[in-house]
């Protein structure tokens, strides 16, 4: 049963819709400019938990990473 359950919360957490820059909370930009100074926010995603994934670049460089609403960063 746990191995079942483990993968289902996995898929789940990999539920990530694209929403508009507009929708992700200031408290995310904040994070990722003082983390990641001179990127750019080029796309985001939201999952059900409120979990945004962020594809930021700088230059020719891409990173991708995960916070929750409050700009804390998860380590995924």
């Amino acid at each position: 049963v746990k191995a079942t359950s483990t993968i289902h919360s996995v898929v789940i957490q990999d539920e990530y819709k694209e929403v508009a820059a507009d929708a992700v909370p200031a408290a995310v930009k904040s994070t990722i400019e003082k983390s990641f100074p001179n990127t750019k926010l080029e796309k985001a995603y939201k999952n059900e938990k409120n979990e945004y994934k962020l594809e930021i670049a700088n230059g020719d460089k891409k990173y991708t990473i995960f916070t929750d609403a409050s700009g804390t960063i998860i380590k995924k």
